[in-house]
C-alpha cells in the first residue's frame, strides 16, 4: 500500500451537507488514474464493482439496456461470460471479471432468473447478488474496506430487522448474508437481537429507526457512516484508507445533491403508508432503497 501525501494534502475539505458536489465519484476515480499503487486501485475498483453488480442483472434480463457508466466490465464482457455459461462451456478467463458473477449467473441460468426476475418474493435476486457482493468484499485483505461493507450489510440488515418487527413482517427472508449479525436478526426476537453486546452502534441504529421522516433518517444514517469514517481513518491520514474513504463521502454528497426532495418525500410517505397496512411489497421497495447506500 502506497502513501498518498501530495493527493491527500490537496483535496478539497468536504462535508456531508455540502451543497455543491466538489467532483463525481467518476472523475475522482479518473484523477486516482495512475497515481495509485496496482494494489490499492483494485481497492477502489472493488467499490465500484456494485455498479457492475447493477448492469450484471440489467444484462441478465434485458442485454440491450444502457448500463450505469460508473461499471467498468464492458456488454461483450457480460456477454461472453453469460453465453459460455448457458452452453456450458468454460468462461473465457477475465481478470476484471469477480468470481461471484459466475456463482450468480449460474443461478439465474438453471433457476430460470429471466422469467422469475420480476416476480415479488422475500429473496430477490437483487438480494442474492447483493449477499455475494458483500461476501467477496468483506474477505478483502485490507481490514478498513473488509470493515467497511460488513458495516454497511449490517446497517441495512438491522434496519430492515426493526422495520419488519415494527410492521408484523417475517424478517428472515429480508436479511442478506451469513454474517454473526445476519444470523443473530434472523432468529433472535429479544428487542437488541442479542447484540447489545456486540455492535456498538446498534443503539444509534434503533434511535435513528424511530425517525418518521424517512429522508431525516437517511440522513442520519449517512451521519453515522461518515464518523465511522473518520473515526477509522484518523491514524491513516495519507494511507489508501483515506483515499478510499474520501471516495465514499463524495459519494454521499453526489446522492444527496442530485437528489430530488420533492420527489424522493412523496416516494418515502407512499412506503410508509402502505407499510402500515402490512404491505409486503411496500418492505421490498424499502429494502431496495436501503441497499442503494
Amino acid at each position: 500500500m502506497g502513501k498518498y501525501y501530495c493527493l491527500i494534502a490537496g483535496l478539497p475539505n468536504i462535508a456531508l451537507d455540502d451543497s455543491k458536489l466538489t467532483c463525481s465519484i467518476n472523475e475522482f476515480r479518473r484523477e486516482l488514474d495512475g497515481i495509485l499503487t496496482k494494489a490499492d486501485k483494485k481497492l477502489i475498483d472493488l467499490f465500484f464493482l456494485k455498479f457492475d453488480n447493477k448492469n450484471l442483472i440489467a444484462h441478465a434480463q434485458q442485454p440491450d439496456r444502457d448500463p450505469d457508466p460508473r461499471g467498468c466490465i464492458t456488454y461483450d464482457e457480460f456477454d461472453a461470460l453469460f453465453k459460455a455459461l448457458k452452453e456450458e462451456e468454460k468462461p473465457p478467463k477475465n481478470d476484471r471479471i469477480p468470481p461471484y458473477f459466475k456463482v450468480f449467473l449460474e443461478a439465474w441460468i438453471v433457476e430460470g432468473g429471466l422469467r422469475n426476475a420480476l416476480t415479488a418474493t422475500a429473496s430477490t435476486w437483487e438480494d442474492r447478488l447483493a449477499a455475494l457482493y458483500y461476501a467477496y468484499a468483506m474477505k478483502n485483505p485490507n481490514k478498513f474496506v473488509a470493515d467497511w461493507f460488513e458495516l454497511n450489510l449490517n446497517i441495512n440488515n438491522m434496519l430492515t430487522a426493526i422495520t419488519c418487527r415494527k410492521h408484523g413482517l417475517d424478517k428472515a427472508g429480508y436479511i442478506v448474508g451469513d454474517n454473526e449479525v445476519a444470523q443473530a436478526l434472523r432468529t433472535s426476537n429479544a428487542r437488541d437481537f442479542g447484540l447489545g453486546d456486540t455492535v456498538d452502534y446498534l443503539p444509534d441504529l434503533q434511535r435513528i429507526a424511530e425517525e418518521n421522516d424517512l429522508m431525516v433518517r437517511e440522513k442520519k444514517v449517512d451521519l453515522l457512516k461518515w464518523k465511522w469514517l473518520e473515526e477509522h481513518t484518523f491514524f491513516k491520514p495519507f494511507g489508501i484508507e483515506s483515499v478510499f474513504a474520501y471516495l465514499l463521502k463524495l459519494e454521499m454528497i453526489e446522492r444527496w445533491t442530485t437528489l430530488d426532495k420533492g420527489t424522493g418525500e412523496k416516494t418515502f410517505r407512499e412506503i410508509v403508508g402502505a407499510m402500515k397496512k402490512g404491505s409486503e411489497n411496500a418492505l421490498e421497495e424499502f429494502r431496495k432503497l436501503e441497499m442503494k447506500n
